[in-house]
């Protein structure tokens, strides 16, 4: 059944599939394939690249962004032997008019579905978990009367190490390509890595991988040099060698290298054909490895099965959490498309299109990480400990770094080193093992200390931080990268980060408490009410020139002194975190209502709650590139869809219902992208922004994919509209959902066991436990115990 259906595609439900029906979306809409270490990405075009553990240190085939063309990607051309007519399984590159287009993308794995001069095609690429390469498989069906002779090329080109290579005729100096034609296959390797060798020396070290490219028929021909493939000052739509029909088998050292191997088949009326190609990448010396698996995959069949594994692998990844609502765009963007998205393409991917990454961000993947916590929180285990290792002995940690290299650096924000706790707090609400806080990790330029000091060298790092005013300092920035010249100085102030500590420390004094360890716990706790109180003090800022009615709280203070996000500030007067923080750290009190209706009153927008408003409409130095954006573009007044989730939160606390419902709907993809020419996004992932009113470009969606906001997205849907939040002591059962729902039900693993959660709601309200009962008996309140039996509960809540 077709659900949300645009001119440009529909939700295929029951397949897990977006099926885009035109080549013609309004941006590239793509799929990361990534099941942990080998990665790939394809757009509807057939554009995309592939990378083995980094995109950006690691690419094994080249790739420039460009989202309005899309002509970088891999492909596979068709030439009729017979006519010499030449198309692509693909629209890119040869763009021919097709009888009919669609592209099914699933979960590891996209399919591009075609039909053409009388030929059905169908190109299916995959990830495939647990293997270092790609399997593309080709099935060509004739439609027509008489019997089709059809040669088939692929074509990429070879990248092996860092992207972009820029310095295209420098770097292909360094590549050399093999051919092992009883293998059916060509062999890609590189003398020369971006990496530092050993002893630290730049431009000394070889790739340590060898590529592959292979496929299932024995080949007519390879082509390991792009002049040979495409002709001096060639076309893609109609390279030369493809226009000719054979490849000239070059390969070797002096060519600008690119992979191309060139198949035959011939098609009876009525009958089909299936190719298998494969790309990947081993370690130097595993040449074995990859025998093995291009040998594995010479079987179509075989390649047939690695989708059908892939899919079943993110199923099982998704299987303990699952729900059903009368929300079918909340079901879909919950169930499969937000954990999808944060795992494959934040987590494992680590790139998109409109970012090629491969860094870890240390506060981006710990929260990204917090996705596993009802899926298999293991894998945020690992994630605290490895960002832990990389923080150093005074507390203090690199923006970034990157895996392979091990690299870091990209300035001093001074909220980063503190989602290491956040994210840890978490996870002990979810698992309850406390075991985790011993285990000893090392720092990056120390011994080896437990978790538990990790944390606390974070914290106690932070509050040093601090200005005569007790609040703390912004440094390079805070949580808003964008704020990069407020506090470069050392005297700028960050209002949010004192909200954000006070969320933190009443949790950590709690762990202490546990521990045994009562100074510690005073301390965060007398702490905690300094910083409350200096916000309250020095961060609230009343009246406005046209309302003194209005009052909120400002966002940070210049190293001058200078407020910003104040009432009376020409551009950016209020800002969306300093509000919703102060409602969630809960230091707002009394204010809480004056602060919440400036949110709804002057930053909910169409496109969802706003970071700022009005957007900067000039570049001010004491900022920073925050106000160098275009107005409404990203954190100058767009809707940065990471801040807008947390805003929903603030709206549950807060008991408003149907404002966060309406924030809520704003921000989902799918909602947004039944309006797609507005939108232009692809609607089954999130969109790290929208353009906010001040743009000519309002509502438009960018930076999908690469983007924190699935994560939390995906928690602010169960946790707080739904309502089923961990809690120290057990489950909170808490929803806040439409009056005009009947109910919900949920499947929930939790500490061991599995909760089958049915919500009733006969009496039509937005929230209020009248009774739950855990197997038939009363509960007596909306807490459930955590019974860690491995087995599985029945739970009925009925609201009222």
């Amino acid at each position: 059944m077709r659900k949300f259906e645009s001119k440009y595609g529909y939700f295929d439900e029951a397949a897990r599939e977006y099926v885009i029906t035109t080549w013609h979306t309004p941006r590239p809409w793509v799929n990361v394939m990534c099941p942990g270490d080998w990665g790939v990405i394809l757009s509807q075009t057939g554009g995309g690249y592939s990378w083995r553990g980094h995109a950006s240190l690691n690419a094994v085939t080249r790739w420039s962004q460009d989202i309005v063309r899309d002509n970088w990607g891999k492909y596979v051309y068709i030439r009729d032997d017979r006519s010499g007519e030449v198309w692509s399984t693909s629209w890119m590159p040869t763009r021919r008019r097709t009888d009919s287009y669609r592209v099914r993308h699933g979960m590891g794995y996209s399919v591009i579905e075609s039909e053409t001069a009388g030929i059905a095609s169908s190109l299916s690429v995959t990830a495939p978990p647990g293997e270092p390469l790609e399997v593309w498989l080709v099935e060509l069906a004739n439609r027509g009367h008489d019997e089709r002779e059809l040669s088939l090329f692929s074509f990429f080109e070879w990248c092996l190490g860092a992207s972009p290579d820029w310095h295209r005729e420098f770097h292909r100096t360094f590549i050399e390509t093999s051919l092992e034609p009883a293998l059916a296959t060509m062999w890609a390797r590189k003398r020369l890595w971006e990496i530092p060798d050993d002893a630290g020396r730049p431009w000394n070290r070889s790739w340590d991988y060898t590529a592959f490219h292979a496929s299932s028929l024995a080949p007519e021909g390879f082509e390991g040099d792009k002049e040979a493939f495409l002709g001096m000052y060639g076309d893609m739509t109609k390279p030369a060698a493809v226009e000719r029909g054979f490849l000239s088998n070059s390969s070797g050292k002096w060519t600008d290298a690119i992979g191309s191997i060139h198949v035959k088949v011939k098609i009876p009326p009525g009958e089909s054909r299936r190719v298998s190609f494969v790309l990947g990448a081993v370690l130097e010396g595993h040449e074995q490895e990859a025998r093995a698996l291009i040998s594995k995959y010479r079987d179509p069949l075989e390649a047939e099965m690695a989708q059908k594994r892939a899919a079943r692998f993110w199923a099982q990844l998704l299987a303990p959490y699952q729900v059903n609502t009368p929300d079918d765009a909340f079901n879909l963007m919950s169930n499969t498309w937000l954990p999808y998205q944060a795992i494959s393409g934040r987590m494992w991917g680590r790139t998109g299109y409109y970012q090629s990454g491969g860094a870890y961000g240390f506060r981006d993947q710990l929260q990204d990480s917090q996705i596993f916590l009802p899926l298999d929180p293991s894998h945020t285990a690992e994630q605290i400990t490895l960002h832990a290792a990389h923080q150093y002995v005074d507390g203090h940690v690199d923006h970034w770094w990157h895996p392979i290299s091990e690299t870091g650096g990209g300035g001093l924000y001074s909220d980063d080193l503190l989602w290491l706790p956040v994210v840890t707090i978490s996870y002990l609400k979810e698992t309850e093992d406390f075991g985790l806080l011993d285990m000893e990790v090392p720092y990056r330029d120390g011994e080896p200390e437990s978790v538990w000091k990790h944390c606390l060298r974070a914290v106690d790092l932070s509050l040093l931080r601090r200005s005569e005013r007790g609040l703390p300092l912004i440094l390079g920035g805070d949580w808003n990268d964008g704020l990069s010249a407020v506090g470069t100085a050392g005297r700028g102030e960050s209002v949010w980060l004192a909200e954000f500590l006070c969320a933190i420390l009443p949790d950590l004094a709690h762990i202490a408490r546990r521990r045994g360890e009562t100074g510690v716990a005073d301390r965060y706790e007398h702490s905690c009410r300094r910083l409350a109180q200096a916000v309250n003090t020095y961060g609230w800022s009343d009246g406005s020139r046209d309302d003194n009615r209005d009052g909120w709280y400002i966002r940070a203070t210049c190293d001058d002194g200078m407020m910003i996000g104040a009432p009376s500030c020409k551009y950016g007067r209020i800002f969306l975190n300093a509000q919703v923080w102060a409602i969630l750290s809960g230091i707002a009190g009394g204010r809480a209502w004056r602060v919440w209706d400036a949110v709804v009153k002057h930053l909910s927008k169409e496109c969802g709650p706003v970071l700022l408003s009005p957007a900067y409409g000039e570049p001010d130095e004491k900022i920073g590139y925050l106000s160098r954006y275009a107005p409404g573009a990203r954190e100058n007044g767009g809707r940065y869809t990471h801040a807008a989730a947390w805003a929903v939160i603030a709206a549950v606390m807060m008991g408003d219902a149907s404002e966060a419902w309406r924030m809520y709907e704003a921000i989902c993809p799918v909602r947004c992208g039944l309006s797609p020419d507005t939108y232009k996004a692809e609607p089954y992932v999130t969109a790290g922004n929208a353009a906010g009113p001040d743009s000519h470009a309002y509502c438009e969606g960018g930076w999908t994919w690469y983007t924190g906001s699935a994560t939390w997205l995906f928690r602010v849907g169960s946790e707080w509209l739904l309502g089923v939040r961990p809690e120290w002591d057990g489950l909170r059962i808490d929803p806040c959902i439409p009056a005009h729902w009947d109910g919900f039900s949920m499947r929930r693993v939790f500490r061991g066991a599995t909760y089958e959660i049915t919500v009733l709601n006969p009496e039509h309200v937005s929230r209020g436990v009248a009774k739950m009962t855990l197997d038939g008996l009363d509960v007596g309140g909306a807490l459930l115990p955590a019974l860690r039996d491995g087995k599985t509960h029945r739970v009925e809540v009925v609201l009222g």
